[in-house]
């Protein structure tokens, strides 16, 4: 992989842990000559991210709606900053600039991006690795809530197999590059249940 998406908060989160490790997923990304894409905030774990990145001397590309410029601030000191209308288009263009994507503990927005990738990825719209960094368990709760999602015939297994999870950014950097997507439709008929 040359460049993966994270998605993140743009708020730090209440414990030091979670901006330790936006910090170093930017360093491990830039050491292993992966480009980050990402918000194009400072502010939060977005700039987190981004810093770790810049540490080690790696490329950043942040990609951010207009709206949003005052708001999050955009970060001075990337590689490239791409300026859009919209938060559709800004996912788009995320997608578009990615081979993979990693999730780092968020609010809303953060899952709303993740999800909108996996159903993207779900649909066979593309068939790229999708990581969560399970930082000191922030989504054990959401893992709980797919599986049920599984379980109660809402979801094929093989699709909740889509997600990659780790809370060591190593592992979930090799599972990423180790990742075939399915074959298999995500449509679940009767007798399947």
């Amino acid at each position: 992989m040359k460049n993966i998406t994270v998605f993140c908060g743009s708020s730090f989160g209440a414990d030091d842990i979670y901006r330790e490790q936006a910090f170093l997923l930017g360093q491990t990304l830039a050491k292993q000559h992966i480009q980050l894409i990402y918000g194009g905030a400072d502010t939060g774990l977005m700039g987190a991210v981004a810093d770790g990145a810049l540490h080690e001397g790696g490329k950043v590309t942040g990609v951010l709606p207009h709206f949003l410029q005052s708001k999050e601030i955009a970060h001075k000191n990337l590689t490239e900053l791409i300026l859009v209308e919209t938060m559709h288009e800004r996912k788009t263009k995320m997608n578009d600039l990615c081979e993979g994507v990693i999730v780092l503990p968020g609010g809303f927005g953060t899952l709303e991006e993740f999800f909108e990738m996996i159903t993207w990825a779900q649909l066979g719209l593309h068939k790229k690795p999708i990581g969560i960094l399970n930082i000191d368990g922030f989504y054990d709760d959401l893992i709980k809530l797919v599986q049920t999602m599984v379980d109660k015939g809402f979801l094929k297994q093989v699709n909740r197999d889509m997600l990659l999870i780790s809370r060591s950014i190593d592992e979930l950097l090799e599972k990423m590059r180790n990742y075939d997507a399915p074959t298999v439709g995500k449509w679940i008929s009767k007798d399947e249940i």
